[in-house]
């Protein structure tokens, strides 16, 4: 499917129930616009998992603009909310590489709070290694780290 309009999903309103997206937001100007366009046509208990590079070499198809941190999640939620979405942040985490360059962060968002009960589980219960986590209901960041992968390597010469 190619869209006439970047910002524009053509779906009715509130008719899809999950929403995957993988290594597309970091290739989108206006990230923000995309994701309240999925809020849109989520329906109330639908889902978006988002997955984007927290770093990585720069490719360009046909941009590349952005990478997302342990507060990107956060912050879309925030700028869901004020666009008159009650959406919630279910989990997100910062992966560790494995067998390339990549540390994604991962988040998966809720369209309507009013169904979190549905979901009761995490990701983030199953997973042994990862850093910056965060749960829905919680403030804390989970597994915290300041220092990217990559960063720690070239300090300690080290293989995490």
């Amino acid at each position: 499917m190619v869209l006439d309009d970047p910002y524009r999903l053509p779906f009715a309103d509130a008719s899809i129930d999950v929403v995957v997206s993988s290594s597309c937001f970091e290739h989108i100007e206006f990230f923000w616009l995309m994701f309240n366009e999925v809020l849109r046509v989520l329906a109330p208990d639908g889902l978006l998992y988002l997955n984007a590079p927290a770093n990585g070499d720069f490719h360009r198809y046909p941009v590349d603009c952005w990478r997302f941190y342990p507060d990107s999640g956060v912050a879309l939620t925030r700028w869901g909310q004020r666009s008159g979405f009650p959406c919630v942040l279910l989990e997100s985490f910062s992966a560790y590489q494995d067998q390339d360059i990549w540390n994604d962060q991962v988040a998966v968002f809720l369209k309507d709070e009013a169904h979190v009960s549905r979901f009761p589980t995490r990701m983030l219960d199953r997973l042994e290694k990862y850093m910056n986590g965060r749960v829905y209901g919680s403030d804390a960041l989970l597994a915290w780290q300041t220092v990217s992968e990559d960063r720690m390597r070239y300090i300690t010469g080290a293989k995490i």
